[in-house]
């Protein structure tokens, strides 16, 4: 009887042992995306965040020169018709595209886009406007900002617009062909941060999101402006130029994260970097890697814009990379949806295989949990069928995944699920939804049937089902026992 009891504490330790050391320390930290279950052993659909960026600066996607608010508004919500009709579920706005604002912002003047002239108010809250009418199509938006860009021209010809009168010209650099926020001056960097808590403490967004923007690319800022008089004023501490600028975007990225968490933690803060490393690191110089490590970040978006098989940026490969350097920030993958059907674009954008092929290789990497396209407009060209083909890889409905930091209480699992004839009933209680999952049978993968705020659908499938329900930050409850429809 000893050695029996001595035997199975061995086991025991032996196993507890083996779990801890198996544990993976490259991973996103957040909670098991799949709660358990009881029951047969059914493989549920994989969460997903599915994405568009809506691009307003020059009014690209929004408002495209339409300065009459209904039509502008109808614009929108036809969008958001058309987004919804596909099953995504988040957009990104862009917000701040060139050191303006589309909100009253004590910071930055009135977008030019929305009326045709910069600082003019449009008459109504743009930005409240948009967030109710995603949020009433259960449609997640992100604020999506540039983080020093104030203004662009073709050279030095022209002028810059006249600053906005809270910035001081001494925070300002004027590059041949951009103007941006200088990143070296602590000013610069608490007033991102400010701007960032004006906007969250007014409006009811659901992420933060960055582009990757940051130290300009002299391939396209044209003559750049010196900044050895910044490193040396700034620079103490950093034995070069190029770290003193890294640790400048570092520590704007760290103020951005940290207001969030202080003031609304529950909003997410996502950075979409470019596709190379290399690149962000050495010419952006932006250590993204080091955002994801250091857990300042919640998704890390990489523009993944080239075709699998790129001599110099192959999709695959890039995509490995990020996966496998995502450390504590969840991995998005944006697409360069844009190129599909552009007679200029490689041949592989000539049809829709290779989105098929790059979602094959996101789906099927466990640690990607969604995709962004860019940008909106191209998705209602829907050259090529583009649109098409997005739609039979989306016809399914997906759920969330939780992102950030969770500050609801986690959901209780629904209770009493049963069918009564040919509805499917369960309980729930709290500000929650129900998620309720299908399957043909215990051997195929299942589906979303629907997300509801009901307690009860009318069913008429064969097969087995189950419940859940989630919470306000995308948090999910345990998934009851399927129940079979006979």
């Amino acid at each position: 009887m000893r050695r029996n009891s001595l035997y199975i504490v061995i086991v025991v330790c032996t196993a507890l042992l083996l779990n801890a050391c198996s544990k993976k320390t490259d991973g996103p930290d957040v909670p098991n995306p799949d709660p358990p279950i009881t029951g047969p052993l059914l493989s549920f659909p994989k969460k997903e965040m599915r994405s568009v960026w809506m691009t307003t600066a020059w009014g690209l996607d929004w408002p495209q020169t339409d300065y009459n608010v209904a039509s502008q508004k109808q614009q929108y919500i036809n969008y958001l018709e058309k987004f919804k009709s596909l099953n995504i579920n988040t957009i990104f706005f862009q917000v701040k595209p060139m050191g303006d604002a589309f909100y009253n912002s004590p910071y930055e003047p009135w977008s030019v886009a929305i009326t045709g002239t910069r600082g003019k108010d449009p008459g109504y809250d743009v930005l409240k406007f948009m967030i109710d009418e995603a949020h009433a199509r259960d449609i997640e938006f992100h604020a999506w900002m540039n983080p020093y860009r104030i203004a662009t021209r073709t050279g030095t010809g022209s002028q810059y617009p006249a600053l906005h009168t809270s910035v001081k010209s001494e925070w300002v650099v004027d590059h041949e062909k951009i103007q941006i926020y200088n990143p070296a001056v602590p000013e610069v960097r608490q007033r991102l941060a400010d701007i960032v808590k004006d906007i969250i403490t007014k409006y009811d967004i659901d992420g933060i999101h960055f582009d990757d923007y940051f130290y300009p690319d002299p391939s396209s800022a044209g003559q750049m402006v010196s900044d050895q008089t910044d490193f040396t004023k700034y620079g103490q501490g950093y034995s070069n130029v190029q770290d003193f600028r890294r640790g400048n975007v570092d520590k704007a990225i760290k103020a951005v994260y940290d207001i969030i968490v202080a003031t609304k933690p529950a909003v997410v803060f996502s950075v979409s970097p470019a596709p190379s490393r290399d690149y962000n690191y050495n010419t952006l110089f932006a250590d993204v890697v080091k955002w994801c490590q250091e857990g300042w970040i919640d998704i890390v978006m990489p523009q993944l814009y080239q075709e699998i098989g790129n001599k110099s940026n192959d999709f695959q490969a890039n995509l490995a990379f990020w996966a496998q350097n995502r450390y504590k920030a969840a991995v998005m993958i944006g697409h360069g949806y844009y190129k599909f059907g552009d007679a200029t674009a490689p041949a592989a954008f000539q049809s829709t295989d290779e989105l098929q092929k790059q979602f094959d290789l996101t789906n099927r990497d466990t640690r990607v949990l969604g995709n962004a396209m860019y940008s909106a407009k191209y998705i209602t060209m829907n050259k090529i069928g583009i649109t098409d083909k997005l739609a039979s890889i989306y016809k399914d409905k997906v759920v969330m995944p939780f992102l950030g930091r969770g500050v609801a209480p986690v959901p209780p699992a629904p209770t009493n699920v049963r069918i009564e004839g040919t509805q499917l009933k369960w309980n729930a209680s709290g500000d929650v939804k129900s998620i309720v999952y299908y399957f043909a049978n215990k051997d195929e993968k299942g589906k979303v049937l629907t997300i509801t705020k009901n307690s009860g659908i009318e069913i008429t499938a064969k097969g087995l089902y189950s419940v859940s329900t989630l919470n306000v930050d995308n948090q999910e409850s345990d998934r009851s026992s399927a129940i079979e429809k006979k």
